[in-house]
Parts: structure tokens; C-alpha cells; sequence
């Protein structure tokens, strides 16, 4: 036992000293399980979006690759004529086996992890080089002309397909130019269309003498007939239908001749300039859109590079390399470089205001603890042991929140580079920590007890303030400049400009500093007015509206830029769905389309429009080879008034029906494309159809598209002028949202095409990059919305305690429970109406700055798709009002549960002097 010098005894008890970060935690458990929510939801968002949008790369290239198929994706690398030509070596050596495999596992390895092979769909052996014509009686000719063949020695078809009859071939004894006969496999489809059986034996032309005698021991089946295996050589897994050069085309069969691996030599027999060859195929499930510059970098080195010159020292220095492998890798490149900038404007938009509202989060703890660190600061705490405590309570919450928030998005999203996930993990990590500590250090620098009045009328912006104010304006106009007039990313930057990405978001910035910058005015004009207003809830409310602290500016810039982002996102998606349905509309040209009709099939006119969904029936007949002049344009005759109709409704092409009505003048009156106008103008001109027909015609009215022909180069006339009037039709222009596409088809029989435009809805999108980019801004509407109702909510609660004490004062002196609760709807409602107004107006503001430099429709259409020219951002009026309307409500909702609150709890809790709230 020890004596302190004042005299008391020090027991055990006296010298423990509870720990700062476990005492607050247990002080404030629900503040703390709040934050850690908070941090790790924001977590959860930030770590998920970089693995989500490699998930959507990777499944694009991979659609990129499957689409283009093996005969375009693998390398294709063979041997040209100079390799036998200039070579000193006998020939049945260059073409024997051993020459073929030895250098094809060097190949296989040479591009390395740069450009992933897939050895088991490479492939390599011999091939002539030119068709040989097969002129034997049996053999299937769809135009009396001969079909032809490649013979090809390649490896490995035991081992890539099942035998369905017969054997595999064998090479014969004398595989050299003086083999007298051939074995060969085909497969199954190859046998089918070409009717060949096993035994049958095919002739082919040699240079001299008879015919090669090739005798067909087998029938195969592929295992993988899509694959890069059989699918990269034409004719390989199944023959091609081919057809003629010249004035009468003619129809013909090209298919292939399966030899033994080892009869590579015996294709010196015939006349075909027999080659080597390897076929290189990449390995899909490798490919990896983060490493695109790697890939094509290695594709362009096997082409003409280092590569290239080590696979000429190790086969012939006679090779000839193609691929189309690198024009897939650009086209995926440029997709991403239109659609990437487009995500990082919704990214950094949701961020921003996600960050705000950590940053409100720490401003309102320091705010609640306004006294407990004045009266720390007032015992001789100083700025850095105090920031270190709140550094350290903050983090022992934060930080196993984020790394929960961390661990749900890898586990949601899947893999990708965990760097960038973690990297966004620790900024949330950072900025939550952080923001309680430098709050409290700003407001605690000096030690004081007492702190004067902060409400806005009183607020007087410092000089740093303006330069600040003044520096954000100048980035921002810098922003918005360079995205008017250069678009959303550079030349070949896929990543886009940061800053052009953050043009939204500087615009709400600026507007928020304006908008503080303004809130006195209307207030101090209305404080005067109001003390004349009978009662007390009006003035008291505009007072209490006046004392709202200088913190606005920060929940005005969270609601200001989430209801930009969410604004902004919305009119994204509008556009992109307009821009599909309008895609669509000059895809099918009506709801749904009924082509092909069969003239001997009465009734279906009808039939069709019995079906479930049917509205309207507007028959067609259409001409695609009308002669006008010495040109051929597509001419369509319609029923003048149900085409207008339609033409209306579709709000495309449309036209005054009485224009086209035939009067009985000499000249039929006529619709025209621009192209047909401006040869002819508005002279009559003759026409003459396919069955003889023909008028006289004068173009009335210009139209650069027309439901029933598209925008190509057509004539739209009335059909009853036509001899025979519109019957029989060959299509039908069906109207009806909800039409069934099934009756439809049984409608209109089985040789009828019908389409839908629903269908062609979904036909427009290529790549799931498209639906991925389209389902980020969906998700930072969402969270934009989430955050902003959150940053609403705390700038409420960081006032619920003064207003909860004001309502209590208020009853002891005679304030009814309705008159509290539209006391504190009132004072809420101007800023709530500020943001909600500004918000609105600066979401309309920047959409209509940055839209001249924001193109859609590589995220709206596919390549091929039929869309009316570039597709623009244009702000659509729900996407404006309907977050603004929901901060007013949210607002009016808030404060009358809070003021429901007050009521149920009583006043004297409140009324009670001294208690820290």
C-alpha cells in the first residue's frame, strides 16, 4: 500500500483507469452498430463495383469471341509455296508427319500467358491448298455442277470424334506423289448431304494418268463440331453449300476428305498444292478483358514481330500468319472505351454522395458530443491526444465493418482483382474514420466553453471560402467545356478523364455553395412580413428555419448530388429504353409483322386479326424490285387511310392520307424516299412491277422512312390502283402492344415469318456490357436515393434534440400537438424545398450542358441494329421530379413522426436543466 502525497492512501481500486475506445463503446452501442452498418453497406458498394464490371468485361469479350467464331479468333499459320519451292529437302519430308508435330508444341508455347492457347482445339497436319473437283455420277449435285474437296491429313480426329460407322483410315505403304489409292473419313453431316456411304470411293483428277481413287472407310461424328478443332478449316466438320461465279449462278457442294495423320505425303498425288499448317486457338476461358493490351500486343507479334520471327526460325521461314483475332480484341475495345466513361459518370456520382454522408455521419457524432469534448479540451486535452482517442473508437468499429463489407462483395460478385476491390474497402474505411476526428479538430481548436451564434442570416463566408468557391467554379466549367466538346472519353482511352467523369458532380457542388450562398436573401425578405402573421407557428417556424447552422452546405451538396446522379442515371436508362423501342419500330415497322403470306391460303387476313392482341390489321403489298426508270427500288401499296394511321402512331413517317389517295389523274400519287425525290422531284416518272404492271407516278411527299420498307430507297402508292388491288397481300402490319406471338404464327401458316417488336427489343443488345452498364446506373439510382434519404435523416437527428426541448417549452405554454407538429413541418420545409427545387434545376441543368457530349447509342443498340442516327441524353421529366417531390415528402414525413415522438414521450425529460443530450 502506497501514500499519495495528499495523504490518502492508493488502494488497487484507484490506480485502474477504464479504457477510452471499450467505455465509449459501451457508452453508445447504437451509434456504434449504426456506423458499422453504414461502413460496411458502403463497403459492400465500393468493393462490389470493380469486380462487377470485370465480371460484365469478361463476359462481353468472351460473346465477342463465341460470336466471331474460330474461324476468325485462331491463329492461322501455314506454310506457303516457296516452303517446298526453295527447299533442298525432299518434298515427302517437308509434308511427312514428324515435320508437322515437332514444331507444333514450340508454337503452341511461344505466346506465353500474353495470349492463352488451347492445345486441345489446336490443331495441325496437311491440306491441299485448291479444291478438286469430284466428278463421280453418285455424288450430290443441287445444280447439275460437280461437288469438290479438300483432302486433308490432320491429327488428332480419334481423339476429337466418336466413330459412328466403318474404321479410320490408314495411310498407305507408298504415302508419297506415287500413291495409287487413298483411305479417307467423313463425317456424318458430310455423308448425308453428298451421299456418301462407307465404301464408297471418290475420284479426284491427278496431273497425269488416272484418277486418284480415295475409298471412304468411315463415318465420323465430332464431339465438338463448333469447336476451333473442327470449325476453323471450311468444310471440315460439315460442307459448304457454294455457288458459281458468272451469269447463271449454280449451286454446289465443297466438302472434305478425313486422311490417315501419317498420308500427309500422298497429297503430292494431285494437282492441289498440298501445305502444312497449324491452327493456333485461344483459350476463351483465359481470356481476360484487364489484359486486353497484352493480348493484342501478342497478336500483333505473331503476325509481324518477335513471335513471328521465332516461329519461322523453328518450322520455315516461308509461313503465312492471318487471324482476325486482333479486329475482335479492337471492336471490344471500342466498346468499352464508349461505354466505361458513361459507368464512371454514375460511379463517381454515387460515390460523392456516399462519402458526404460519411462525412455528415462524423459531423454529426462530433456535434452530439459538442460538450464532452469542450469540457476534455477545457481539462487539458490536447488537439492530437484527442483526435487520436476519436481516431481510434471510430476505427475499432470501421475497420472490421469494412473488411465484413469486403468479404460480402467478393462473396456476391464473385472474382477479379481484389486490389482494386480492397482499394475501395480502405477509402470508405478512411473517410469514415477520419471524418469524426478532423471535425472534431476544426470546431475544438481553441478551447472554449461558450461558442456564438452559427445560423445563416448571421453567417458571414470568409475570404478562403470564396477562393475555394471560386477554384471548384473554374474546374467545373473546365469540366463540362471539355465534355461538350470532346465527349465522355479520350482517343483510345478506355478509363475515360476522372475529371470529365466528375462533371456532374462539380456542377451539383457548385450549385450547392450557390444555393447556401442565396438561402439568406428570401429568408431575411420574408423574417419582416411574418411578424404581422396572426399566430405563432409561422414566424416561430421561419426563425427556427434562419438558426439553421452553417453545416447546410454539406447536406445540401448530398441531396444535391444524389438527386443529380439519381437524375442523371434515370435520364440514361429513359434514353437507352427509347432508344431501343425506336430501334425497334424501324426494325419490324409495327407492333408485330407478318411477311412471306402464301397466296393459295385464304383468310388470313382475318385470322390474324381474330388473334389474342389484335387491334388493328394493315395490309401491305410489296414489291422489292420495281423498276423505276433503270433502277430498282422497293414499292409498297397500302390502304391510304390505316396507313396513315399506323405511320401516326408510330410517330415515324408519318403523312396526310389524302396526299396518297388515287384521284383517277394520270400520275398515281406516291411516297417517296429522299434519294427517288431528288432525281425526279415532282415530274411524273413510269413505274413497272415484277408481274407486268406498270403506271405512272409522281412523288407527292418526302419521307426518309416508312414503316413497311425501312429507309432504303421506296415508293409507297395506293394499292387499290394496283392491278388486283391489295389481295392477296404479301404482309401484314399487325397493331397491338400485347399481341401474341404463337396465335400469330398459327395464324398466319407455316411458311409466314412473323416478328415481333418485343423480340427485337431484346435483339438490340450484343453485349452483356450493355445490360452490365445499364444495371450500374440502376444500382447508383438506387443507392443515390438510399444515401440521400440518409443524408436527410441526419441532418433531422442532428436536430431532434433542440427540437424535441423547443416542442416541450412550447406545450408548458399552451402549443397544441397539431400546432408543435406543423411547427417543425415548416421550419423543415424551406431547405427541404431548396434542395428540392435546386436539385432538380441543377439536374436539368447538367444534363443539358453535358448531353452534346455524351453519345448513347453504343450502350442503347447493337452494332447492327437499325436505329434513327446517334442517340443523345435527354432529361426526362420523372427521373427530375419524382426524387425531388420524394425529399419533400421524406422531409414532411420525418418531421411529423419526430413531432408524434415528442408528443408520446412526455416534456419533462426534456424540461430538465443541465441534461446533455
Amino acid at each position: 500500500m502506497t501514500v499519495r502525497p495528499s495523504g490518502r492512501t492508493r488502494t488497487a481500486a484507484s490506480r485502474v483507469t477504464a479504457p477510452w475506445v471499450r467505455t465509449r463503446l459501451r457508452t453508445a452501442p447504437g451509434a456504434a452498430a449504426a456506423l458499422a452498418l453504414l461502413v460496411a453497406v458502403t463497403a459492400f458498394l465500393a468493393a462490389a463495383l470493380p469486380p462487377a464490371l470485370d465480371r460484365y468485361d469478361e463476359e462481353a469479350m468472351r460473346r465477342a469471341l463465341e460470336a466471331a467464331g474460330p474461324t476468325r479468333t485462331t491463329v492461322q499459320v501455314q506454310t506457303s509455296d516457296a516452303d517446298m519451292l526453295l527447299s533442298d529437302r525432299p518434298w515427302e519430308d517437308l509434308l511427312s508427319r514428324k515435320a508437322v508435330e515437332g514444331p507444333f508444341a514450340k508454337l503452341l508455347a511461344l505466346p506465353g500467358r500474353a495470349l492463352p492457347l488451347d492445345a486441345d482445339q489446336s490443331s495441325a497436319g496437311v491440306r491441299t491448298t485448291r479444291s478438286l473437283k469430284a466428278p463421280d455420277p453418285y455424288l450430290s449435285q443441287p445444280d447439275g455442277v460437280a461437288p469438290v474437296f479438300h483432302l486433308v491429313a490432320q491429327g488428332g480426329v480419334a481423339e476429337h470424334s466418336r466413330l459412328r460407322e466403318g474404321r479410320l483410315p490408314k495411310a498407305p505403304e507408298d504415302a508419297g506423289r506415287g500413291a495409287a489409292a487413298l483411305e479417307a473419313a467423313v463425317t456424318t453431316e458430310t455423308a448425308a448431304k453428298l451421299n456418301i456411304r462407307v465404301g464408297s470411293v471418290v475420284h479426284l483428277p491427278r496431273a497425269e494418268g488416272d484418277p486418284l481413287a480415295v475409298r471412304v472407310t468411315g463415318l465420323v461424328v465430332p464431339r465438338e463440331p463448333d469447336g476451333a478443332y473442327w470449325s476453323t478449316l471450311p468444310g471440315l466438320s460439315r460442307p459448304d453449300l457454294m455457288v458459281t461465279q458468272g451469269p447463271v449462278p449454280s449451286q454446289y457442294w465443297a466438302g472434305t476428305l478425313l486422311v490417315a495423320p501419317d498420308a500427309g505425303p500422298a497429297l503430292l498425288s494431285v494437282p492441289a498444292a498440298p501445305a502444312r499448317y497449324w491452327m493456333l486457338a485461344p483459350d476463351l476461358s483465359a481470356l481476360h478483358g484487364r489484359d486486353l493490351e497484352k493480348q493484342a500486343s501478342a497478336v500483333a507479334s505473331l503476325e509481324g514481330g518477335p513471335l513471328l520471327e521465332r516461329m519461322t526460325s523453328a518450322v520455315s521461314p516461308y509461313l503465312e500468319v492471318s487471324t482476325d483475332l486482333d479486329g475482335v480484341l479492337v471492336g471490344h475495345q471500342e466498346l468499352w472505351s464508349a461505354i466505361g466513361p458513361l459507368v464512371a459518370v454514375a460511379a463517381f456520382g454515387t460515390g460523392t454522395v456516399a462519402a458526404v454522408v460519411l462525412c455528415m455521419a462524423g459531423g454529426l457524432a462530433a456535434e452530439r458530443r459538442r460538450a464532452e469534448l469542450t469540457l476534455l479540451r477545457a481539462r487539458g486535452a490536447s488537439l492530437r491526444g484527442l483526435a487520436g482517442r476519436l481516431l481510434a473508437e471510430t476505427a475499432v468499429v470501421a475497420v472490421p465493418a469494412a473488411a465484413l463489407g469486403l468479404l460480402a462483395a467478393r462473396l456476391a460478385v464473385g472474382a477479379g482483382r481484389p486490389a482494386q476491390s480492397a482499394a475501395a474497402a480502405g477509402a470508405v474505411v478512411l473517410t469514415a474514420v477520419l471524418a469524426l476526428p478532423l471535425r472534431a479538430v476544426a470546431v475544438h481548436r481553441a478551447v472554449g466553453v461558450h461558442t456564438g451564434r452559427e445560423d445563416v442570416v448571421r453567417a458571414r463566408p470568409s475570404k478562403r471560402r470564396l477562393v475555394a468557391e471560386v477554384t471548384l467554379l473554374a474546374v467545373a466549367v473546365g469540366a463540362v467545356l471539355t465534355l461538350r466538346t470532346r465527349g465522355t472519353s479520350a482517343e483510345g482511352d478506355p478509363s475515360g478523364d476522372e475529371l470529365v467523369s466528375l462533371a456532374p458532380v462539380l456542377v451539383a457542388v457548385i450549385a450547392a455553395l450557390v444555393l447556401v450562398r442565396l438561402y439568406p436573401l428570401p429568408l431575411r425578405g420574408l423574417a419582416r412580413p411574418a411578424r404581422r402573421m396572426r399566430g405563432v407557428v409561422g414566424p416561430l417556424s421561419l426563425a427556427r428555419a434562419g438558426r439553421a447552422g452553417g453545416s447546410t452546405v454539406l447536406p445540401l451538396l448530398a441531396l444535391l448530388t444524389a438527386l443529380t446522379t439519381a437524375a442523371f442515371g434515370g435520364s440514361v436508362l429513359t434514353g437507352v429504353t427509347d432508344a431501343r423501342e425506336r430501334a425497334s419500330v424501324f426494325a419490324v415497322g409495327a407492333d408485330a409483322r407478318v411477311d412471306n403470306l402464301d397466296e393459295r391460303a385464304p383468310g388470313v387476313e382475318e385470322r390474324v386479326r381474330r388473334a389474342p392482341g389484335v387491334e388493328d390489321v394493315t395490309p401491305v403489298k410489296v414489291s422489292y424490285n420495281a423498276l423505276v426508270g433503270n433502277t430498282r427500288v422497293s414499292l409498297a401499296g397500302v390502304e391510304p387511310d390505316a396507313y396513315a394511321a399506323l405511320s401516326g402512331r408510330l410517330d415515324v413517317g408519318a403523312f396526310d392520307a389524302d396526299v396518297l389517295k388515287a384521284a383517277g389523274e394520270d400520275a398515281l400519287p406516291a411516297l417517296g424516299s429522299p434519294a427517288l425525290a431528288e432525281r425526279f422531284g415532282d415530274a411524273p416518272f413510269p413505274v413497272i412491277l415484277e408481274d407486268g404492271d406498270s403506271f405512272t407516278a409522281r412523288i407527292v411527299a418526302v419521307r426518309t422512312w416508312t414503316p413497311v420498307l425501312g429507309a432504303d430507297d421506296f415508293l409507297v402508292v395506293d394499292g387499290s390502283a394496283l392491278r388486283g388491288g391489295l389481295e392477296p397481300p404479301t404482309g401484314l402490319l399487325v397493331t397491338g402492344e400485347h399481341a401474341d406471338g404463337a396465335a400469330l404464327r398459327k395464324a398466319a401458316g407455316d411458311d409466314a415469318r412473323v416478328r415481333l417488336r418485343s423480340d427485337e427489343v431484346a435483339a438490340t443488345v450484343e453485349s452483356p456490357l450493355q445490360t452490365g452498364a445499364e444495371r450500374v446506373y440502376a444500382a447508383a439510382v438506387a443507392a443515390g436515393a438510399g444515401y440521400a434519404a440518409l443524408a436527410l435523416l441526419l441532418t433531422l437527428l442532428r436536430a431532434a434534440p433542440e427540437r424535441a426541448a423547443l416542442l416541450a417549452r412550447l406545450r408548458t405554454m399552451g402549443l397544441t400537438r397539431a400546432q408543435g407538429r406543423r411547427l417543425l413541418i415548416l421550419e423543415s420545409l424551406p431547405q427541404a424545398l431548396l434542395a428540392a427545387v435546386g436539385g432538380a434545376l441543377t439536374a436539368w441543368a447538367a444534363i443539358r450542358l453535358l448531353a452534346p457530349g455524351i453519345d448513347l447509342t453504343t450502350i442503347a443498340v447493337s452494332t447492327g441494329a437499325p436505329a434513327a442516327g446517334r442517340v443523345l441524353l435527354h432529361p426526362d421529366r420523372l427521373s427530375l421530379l419524382l426524387p425531388a417531390l420524394a425529399v419533400v415528402a421524406l422531409t414532411v414525413g420525418i418531421a411529423a413522426a419526430q413531432a408524434w415522438w415528442s408528443g408520446r414521450r412526455g416534456a419533462v425529460r426534456e424540461l430538465r436543466a443541465g441534461d446533455a443530450r
